[in-house]
């Protein structure tokens, strides 16, 4: 699985990551709404599990794939048409900005949910953690949809912009 299935000169894998991307927000979105909005605490917490651990498999897998299959971005990169040197440096600058966001996010993410799992009561409800919560889930929400952001923005950049 060698090429990707969006229709650019990609990898099977990072295609598959580029999706992820673009539906994490949408149910980010409904999470936060159902919590918020709705007090269902437990759906909360099980779409947040959910979503945490789909990502994690789906950028696992990716990172297999980017590094032992392909060789690394620059060999898929240079799958499609020929890009100049100026190209090049201006879409690993682009990388370089996502991958901070990339980077800091399972990390975040990973101490909202481990926090929220030994500190809230069972089932899910307010309790004296909430606060905390809040403040990390909402960092959490920021980066993670920064991270979409500027991943479909890296994307645009190496392969559609250039077919």
């Amino acid at each position: 699985m060698k090429d990707g299935f969006l229709g650019y000169h990609t990898s099977f894998m990072l295609d598959a990551v580029v999706v992820a991307l673009v539906l994490v927000v949408p149910v980010l979105i409904f999470s936060i709404y159902s919590v918020k909005f709705r007090r269902q605490y437990t759906l909360h917490r099980n779409l947040q599990i959910g979503l945490a651990v789909a990502l994690l498999t789906a950028v696992t897998a990716f990172e297999i794939d980017l590094h032992l299959v392909q060789g690394g971005w620059e060999n898929v990169v240079k799958k499609g048409p020929p890009v100049s040197s100026d190209q090049l440096t201006f879409i690993q600058r682009v990388l370089r900005i996502h991958l901070i966001f990339a980077g800091s996010t399972p990390f975040l993410w990973a101490t909202t949910i481990v926090l929220a799992l030994r500190r809230m009561p069972r089932p899910p409800q307010p309790s004296p953690h909430s606060r905390l919560h809040k403040i990390l889930g909402w960092t959490s929400t920021v980066d993670l949809v920064l991270t979409s952001v500027t991943g479909l923005v890296f994307y645009y950049v190496a392969f559609i912009n250039r077919s």
